[in-house]
């Protein structure tokens, strides 16, 4: 299947669920998220995955049902739909997700286990690596990209309080996205040149995360 934008029914949808997240609407629009959302993400994942792909990891989309065994909040399903291209969790990611806010394009490094949060220490800690990682994070900040993750609110254990990457150590996560409310592009073949020019902007910031993160050698639960 070809991707020629999502359905001029996605955001419509992600409203309803927004305001209905229920397994009853669900099951109402069941038929409009298929079409409209589900079957555009595959294939705009389906084209770039040549291209991000290789070499790097694989691409998927996410399934809507949210795991609410730990959580307060039970709503049964995500009010948006993501996608993916990554060899592994915390490893850098290209990926893309569509809600009613419009879209979000990232990469970078969305999860760590506990060896891999070791290896982006050891790797912030070097000056080669740091800086390195410095760089790509202020160019990317200059291009109007957000830099984001999960941060400890103190410094980490044995870290100096003047190191000069103390900001990046702190960090648990760490990657960068860009949005783009609902517009007309949203539907169109355009989309995925946006995703796919985003995705290259990513780059260098997802190989970084390949060569010191890496994917966890933890068995998973």
């Amino acid at each position: 299947m070809r991707f020629e934008g999502f359905g001029d029914g996605a955001v419509e949808f992600f409203d309803g669920l927004e305001a209905d997240n229920s397994k009853a609407f669900w099951g109402d629009n069941l038929a409009l998220y298929k079409e409209h959302v589900r079957a555009p993400m595959e294939a705009l994942i389906a084209e770039l995955e040549p291209e991000f792909g290789p070499g790097f990891g694989s691409g998927k989309v996410f399934r809507p049902h949210r795991d609410v065994r730990f959580s307060r909040d039970k709503s049964p399903y995500k009010t948006h739909c993501g996608a993916v291209i990554e060899q592994g969790r915390g490893g850098g990611a290209y990926y893309v997700e569509v809600g009613a806010a419009g879209m979000m394009v990232a990469g970078g490094c969305f999860h760590t286990e506990s060896d891999q949060l070791a290896r982006f220490r050891t790797a912030v800690d070097t000056e080669i690596h740091g800086e390195h990682l410095r760089r790509l994070l202020d160019e990317l900040a200059a291009a109007g990209w957000e830099i984001a993750g999960e941060m400890l609110k103190s410094r980490p254990r044995g870290v100096d309080a003047d190191h000069p990457r103390l900001d990046l150590l702190k960090h648990r996560t760490l990657y960068a996205f860009q949005r783009w409310e609902p517009d007309d592009a949203l539907h169109e073949r355009s989309c995925l040149d946006r995703v796919r020019e985003a995705w290259t902007h990513v780059r260098e910031l997802n190989q970084w995360c390949a060569d010191h993160v890496g994917i966890t050698e933890k068995k998973r639960r």
